[in-house]
């Protein structure tokens, strides 16, 4: 018994350090964005921005209620419950399509013979290094375009406050740039 909860903690104490060591690779998000073929299907490239490939990855990543992997119909039921969706609004045929996507990039492996799927060692890196960009970046960047700080006079004097605020105006300035062009 001891062997079997030194081995669980052992993967645990694993995937914690692997979640606190991601770092963005540019190179990897480039070549996941790329086209893949498998066989003669094409099969479009994974996008950072992919809302839906972000979801099915933070998902997969908790893998700790499902130890033989997740069944596409468990995936699905997660998914829908976890962000609210309707089937109509992301259906188990476009789950399987995303699956299938993820799988010719090698990011999910088969469970054996069965059709129950877990990420693969490169496939919880990839989603951690998602879900962590979405969460601590882009969050907090979007949050920041719509909910500004007042105008007021009276103004802390940190240096880091003022240096977000030059951030954010800058940041802003560059969307109404964009936005002109």
């Amino acid at each position: 018994m001891r062997e079997k909860f030194l081995a669980v903690t052992d993967r645990f104490a694993a995937f914690q350090a692997q979640g606190l060591n991601v770092h963005v690779e540019f190179p990897l998000l480039q070549r996941l964005a790329l086209p893949i073929t498998v066989g003669t299907a094409k099969l479009p490239g994974i996008k950072i921005h992919d809302t839906r490939m972000i979801r099915l990855m933070e998902t997969l990543l908790h893998a700790g209620t499902q130890l033989a992997g997740w069944r596409s119909q468990q995936i699905h039921q997660a998914l829908l419950t976890a962000y609210g969706l309707s089937d109509q609004r992301y259906s188990l045929n476009q789950l399987r399509y995303d699956l299938r996507k993820m799988k010719a990039h090698g990011l999910v492996q088969r469970d054996g013979k069965r059709y129950a799927y877990r990420l693969s060692a490169k496939g919880t890196k990839v989603a951690l290094l998602f879900v962590l960009f979405h969460k601590q970046l882009c969050g907090p960047l979007a949050n920041s375009l719509f909910h500004h700080q007042p105008e007021a006079q009276p103004r802390p004097k940190s240096k880091l406050e003022t240096a977000y605020h030059k951030a954010d105006a800058s940041i802003r300035n560059i969307i109404e740039l964009l936005e002109a062009a």
